[in-house]
């Protein structure tokens, strides 16, 4: 039987439910798009000539708010939390920091096309430099391990299933079976639809999955946008939703999207559904963003995304990623340096999860939109019914007997120093 909520449960759910609704018009890609037009204009240019985007395009773009007004409100927010649920709650100071991070992205969005833009971005997503653990190597080192190894990969991998031949409404058809029986629930029907207002291929919503209108997808692909883009991405939402009190796990913010989008590599590799290519596609987005965040130009990204592939498009549209939000000759936005970030700490929980016999912390990454520091807190907040355990989760993070098996291993592993077993194991390659 289901108990009564307590006037503290009462309380964080009407102020929970306030920044769900404050939150709702601040949509970051919406408000640093460049328009086709633009690309029309590049490519009929040749590529020869800097895309035309100014502050005064910024300017053009609707925020679809008023940015003080908005600001002030979350602020106002954020105190009645402090007063409400004190000093201390363990949930009021997660809802206080979200507060905290939409003030800091209205701030980001104001100074778009300015420099500013780049120096919130580093603030709220991170930046190249940054170290995983002091003195530790940073994001760049990384991406230049990974770009090492992948680089002997080569494309001895690719087969029929890397083959582009399925178009955006076959793609839709396909994914809507799948996610139709992986989202069982009637009530909540996900819709799959194509859109020619989106710059990647693939981008997730609330409840909706958009397949860029006219781009051609593999099976690979299709296999990946159904684990990242449905399971985690709808999937974290959904169970956010489904909170009866802590409604705002259905909402990310920034901080948060370094371990969504780490999540969503974490289950495309042990869905092995991910290839080097995409590997190889997320380590180029971290160079792309060093050398923007190092000085390099629009032309000088286009430029090293053209020497990977003569696809002029392709290029320009993975340059825009790096420059959405600030100038041709600006800073990056920063966003791209989150995936192979977040997959290497939500990786390292998981491998400590499993060393400290908490297996039970693991399904709670599918909770919401969660930050890590905060899954001890929604563990201790289970029992008394605060948080209820997320209802969607891939069938490997519902039995953890085989992934805590696999992770031991991997502890071990570890520890070995690769040198000697590759001078060892090159006699028998």
């Amino acid at each position: 039987m289901n108990k009564a909520p307590t006037d503290v449960q009462n309380t964080l759910k009407e102020l929970s439910d306030r920044l769900v609704f404050l939150q709702k018009p601040i949509r970051i890609l919406n408000a640093i798009k460049w328009v086709d037009q633009i690309k029309e204009d590049f490519l009929a240019h040749k590529g020869k000539k800097a895309p035309l985007v100014t502050k005064e395009y910024y300017n053009s773009l609707p925020l679809n708010f008023d940015a003080h007004p908005l600001s002030e409100e979350l602020l106002s927010l954020e105190r009645q939390i402090h007063k409400k649920l004190g000093q201390f709650n363990p949930i009021g100071m997660i809802m206080q920091r979200m507060c905290q991070e939409y003030r800091s992205t209205i701030e980001m969005l104001v100074h778009r096309g300015q420099r500013q833009f780049t120096t919130l971005s580093q603030e709220l997503y991170g930046s190249v430099s940054d170290v995983f653990y002091a003195n530790g190597p940073t994001l760049k080192d990384l991406a230049d391990n990974l770009s090492s190894t992948l680089k002997q990969l080569g494309q001895s991998w690719a087969g029929e299933k890397d083959e582009k031949r399925y178009t955006s409404k076959e793609g839709v058809k396909i994914l809507s079976d799948r996610l139709g029986k992986y989202f069982s629930d009637p009530l909540e029907k996900i819709t799959v639809k194509s859109d020619d207002g989106i710059v990647a291929d693939a981008s997730a919503g609330a409840e909706v999955l958009k397949l860029r209108k006219n781009a051609m997808f593999s099976e690979r692909d299709l296999n990946i946008l159904e684990v990242h883009e449905g399971w985690v991405h709808v999937g974290t939402t959904l169970n956010g939703k489904n909170q009866p009190y802590c409604t705002f796990l259905s909402k990310g913010t920034p901080s948060t999207t370094l371990f969504q989008e780490g999540l969503a590599i974490l289950i495309e590799m042990f869905s092995f559904v991910s290839s080097p290519q995409r590997m190889q596609r997320l380590v180029d987005r971290i160079h792309a963003v060093h050398m923007a965040e190092n000085g390099a130009d629009f032309m000088d990204v286009y430029r090293f995304y053209l020497e990977k592939s003569p696809d002029m498009e392709s290029a320009y549209q993975q340059s825009v990623r790096i420059f959405r939000g600030s100038l041709p000759n600006l800073g990056p936005f920063t966003k791209d340096t989150v995936y192979c970030k977040g997959f290497v700490l939500i990786f390292n929980y998981i491998r400590l999860a499993i060393a400290e016999g908490k297996l039970e912390h693991i399904p709670l990454l599918f909770l919401g939109k969660v930050h890590l520091e905060d899954l001890r807190i929604y563990a201790n907040l289970i029992e008394e019914g605060t948080i209820v355990a997320p209802k969607y989760l891939p069938s490997y993070f519902k039995d953890l007997a085989a992934l805590s098996s696999w992770m031991a291993y991997s502890l071990f592993l570890s520890t070995l120093s690769l040198e000697p077993l590759f001078h060892d194991y090159k006699s028998i390659l």
